[in-house]
């Protein structure tokens, strides 16, 4: 999630350490690519990349935590939109990632701690450097049929979302609840796009745990515990409304979201990092315990990135292609057990050991798609 409340503190590029080995930057060998690594190094007070600027085009950008609290990164777009994010980079660890840079002015923000105060940095991004080789022509048919796909999934959340407000005006309390989690399907698959508009996510994604002072809190969680707690749906209709109307402004925006190959593949790790943080520790759905319906649309939505682009890493890491095939299979195939009718068993009934076998499933299919990015770059 793109930090909602910032106190940005712009420093100028920096020679900074990457991993502790000195003041040079990470070569093409060390980091896999063509060529050398962007470093950003996060503190309490300095968010700094080794240059003031690079060529447009696929780039490693290495995060690394010189602070003593774990930290965030988001490169941003001029207007705001994010290009990439990385969360949980413990202190004194380094990270990572393959990122499509356009050209243009970029901002990069960190966020050491959890509710920590956010420092900037800048990082200009050059035309691209003539000579670059052609992309592959199925990256490039990969790209609107991700876009369609997200599309689709937004607008599925925002009918689902004015039937919630209609049972919800009605005084339906059961229905409200059938159609709260339904609502969220679409909206789970597809939430790193939508997180690209930073503005969005805090409207309607909120948890009560992550309100911040002087917040007002709207959006589903404002429903769930009410319709949980108190079994009652009165009061709600101006929150529901609120939720289609920011559910509205999200898909008459989302064509214009940055999709490239390498943000579908951030976006699948994205979403297996949303899994592993919020919907296996239960802390998602803290009212309605219905986070395994979250869990597996999150594990759609990066299936549907995987699918997309497998042909071309069939061709290019087929090693990498197989296991992240099997990983996936043996997710679902573990989510399966779980499944009641249309839905998933309340997660409050499932136990310590079951959600412990789920996270290392988890953390199984994590660790081939964090490669993803970079076989696709």
């Amino acid at each position: 999630m793109i930090p909602r409340v910032c106190v940005a503190v712009v420093l100028p590029a920096l020679a900074v350490a990457a991993c502790g080995t000195g003041s040079d930057r990470p070569s093409a060998d060390e980091t896999g690519s063509a060529t050398p690594a962007v470093v950003v190094t996060s503190s309490a007070r300095a968010c700094t990349a080794d240059v003031d600027s690079v060529p447009a085009g696929a780039r490693v950008v290495r995060i690394h935590n010189s602070g003593d609290k774990v930290t965030e990164l988001y490169i941003l777009r001029a207007d705001g939109t994010k290009v990439a994010e990385r969360e949980s980079i413990e202190p004194g660890a380094s990270e990572d990632m393959t990122v499509e840079l356009t050209e243009g002015a970029h901002t990069l923000q960190c966020l050491p701690g959890k509710n920590g105060t956010t420092v900037a940095g800048a990082l200009t991004v050059t035309a691209a450097q003539a000579g670059g080789s052609a992309r592959d022509g199925r990256l490039a048919a990969a790209v609107p049929a991700y876009r369609a796909y997200v599309a689709q999934q937004a607008g599925a959340s925002l009918a689902q979302a004015r039937a919630l407000r209609a049972a919800i005006a009605a005084g339906d309390v059961a229905k409200a609840r059938e159609l709260y989690w339904t609502s969220r399907v679409g909206w789970e698959s597809m939430e790193p796009v939508a997180e690209a508009f930073g503005d969005v996510d805090p409207k309607v994604d909120l948890r009560e745990a992550d309100l911040e002072a002087g917040q007002t809190w709207t959006g589903w969680h404002v429903i769930e515990k009410q319709l949980w707690t108190k079994g009652s749906t009165a009061g709600l209709t101006p929150v529901a409304t609120q939720l289609v109307t920011d559910l509205s402004d999200l898909v008459a925006r989302i064509h214009r979201a940055g999709i490239t190959p390498t943000s579908m593949a951030n976006g699948a790790k994205e979403l297996l990092d949303e899994v592993a943080t919020g919907k296996v520790t239960g802390e998602e759905e803290a009212f309605s315990h219905t986070d395994l319906v979250d869990f597996a649309a999150n594990v759609a939505g990066a299936k549907q990135a995987w699918t997309l682009l497998k042909p071309v890493v069939v061709q290019r890491k087929l090693e990498l292609a197989t296991s992240l095939d099997q990983r996936f299979a043996a997710v679902e195939e573990l989510l399966a057990k779980y499944r009641r009718g249309a839905g998933y068993v309340s997660y409050d009934t499932v136990t310590q050991a079951q959600r412990s076998e789920l996270s290392r499933a988890v953390d199984g299919l994590a660790e081939p798609l964090s490669q993803l990015a970079a076989a696709v770059a």
